[in-house]
C-alpha cells in the first residue's frame, strides 16, 4: 500500500518517462475527494473511452463528466498522438466498485498472466470501491474492436502506466484493466492486457528516459567480400605460425 503521489510528483513522473503532458484547467484540485477517501493507492486501471465525436471533445468530457456522473472520470486522457491530458488529480470516478479478491491480488502482485476473474461490479453488495485504491487513465478509442489502436498511444499507455510503478517501486503487475477489476466491464478492448504489462515491464528493466529506439545500434552483417579478406588474413598468419613451429622442430 502507498499513499498517493503528490500532483507536482505525478506529473513529474509522467515527463520524465518521455510522455508529452497537456494540463487543463485546475487539474492539480480537481476530484471528487469530498465523497469518499483518495488512496491508499494500490495499481493503476487502464480504460478506453467507448464512442467520441472528437478527441478533444473527449477530454472535455472527462473532465467535466454528466450529472449522473460529475467529472473527472480519471486522471489522465490519452489520445491517440500518445499525448497525455491531465484533468483531475485526487478521487475520480473511473473505477467504481469492483471485486476486492482482484485489489489483494494486485495489491500482492502474486498472479501469473492475468489477476483472478472478477466477481463483483458497480452496485454490487461487497463491491470494493476502486476510486480510492487506482489511479485511472481513460484511453481514446471506441472499443468496438474495429477502431485500432496506434501504437504510439499504446506506448504512451505503457509509458503513463511504467511512470507511477517507477515512482512507487511496483511491478507491472500493478496495471490492470477496467475488465479485470469488474464483471461488468469490457475496457480496455482491441489489445490484452497481458500483452500491455509486458510492455510495461519491459520498460520497467530501463532507466525512465528509455526509448526502443535508444538501444545501441545493432552491428551491421559484414559483406562476403570482408569475410574473406579476414579468412585469407587468418590463413596467412597461420602458414608463418606454422613454418615458424617447423624451424623450431627441424
Amino acid at each position: 500500500m502507498a499513499s498517493p503521489l503528490t500532483a507536482a510528483a505525478f506529473i513529474n513522473a509522467l515527463r520524465a518517462e518521455g510522455l508529452t503532458v497537456v494540463t487543463v484547467g485546475s487539474w492539480t484540485t480537481h476530484n471528487r475527494n469530498h465523497k469518499g477517501p483518495w488512496g491508499p493507492t494500490n495499481g493503476v486501471l487502464l480504460h478506453h473511452t467507448g464512442p467520441y465525436n472528437t478527441e478533444s471533445g473527449m477530454v472535455s468530457y472527462c473532465l467535466n463528466g454528466s450529472a449522473a456522473l460529475p467529472g473527472p472520470l480519471c486522471h489522465g486522457v490519452i489520445d491517440r498522438k500518445g499525448t497525455v491530458h491531465l484533468v483531475g488529480y485526487g478521487r475520480a470516478n473511473h473505477a467504481g466498485g469492483g471485486d476486492g479478491n482482484v485489489l489483494n491480488h494486485v495489491i500482492a502482485e502474486d498472479y501469473g498472466t492475468a489477476p483472478p476473474t472478477p466477481h463483483y461490479g458497480e452496485g454490487d453488495r461487497g463491491a470494493t470501491d476502486g476510486n480510492s485504491h487506482f489511479y485511472g487513465f481513460e484511453c481514446i478509442n471506441r472499443g468496438d474492436g474495429k477502431e485500432t489502436w496506434p501504437d504510439k498511444q499504446l506506448d504512451a499507455m505503457a509509458r503513463a502506466s511504467a511512470a507511477i510503478c517507477r515512482a512507487h517501486h511496483w511491478t507491472a503487475r500493478s496495471v490492470i484493466g477496467h475488465l479485470e477489476w469488474s464483471n461488468q466491464k469490457v475496457d480496455p478492448r482491441g489489445f490484452s492486457m497481458a500483452s500491455m504489462r509486458t510492455r510495461i515491464a519491459e520498460r520497467l528493466k530501463h532507466p525512465a528516459s528509455w526509448s526502443p529506439s535508444t538501444a545501441p545500434p545493432t552491428q551491421p552483417t559484414p559483406s562476403i567480400e570482408s569475410r574473406v579478406t579476414t579468412l585469407e588474413k587468418a590463413l596467412a598468419e597461420y602458414k608463418k605460425r606454422l613454418e615458424a613451429l617447423e624451424k623450431k622442430v627441424a
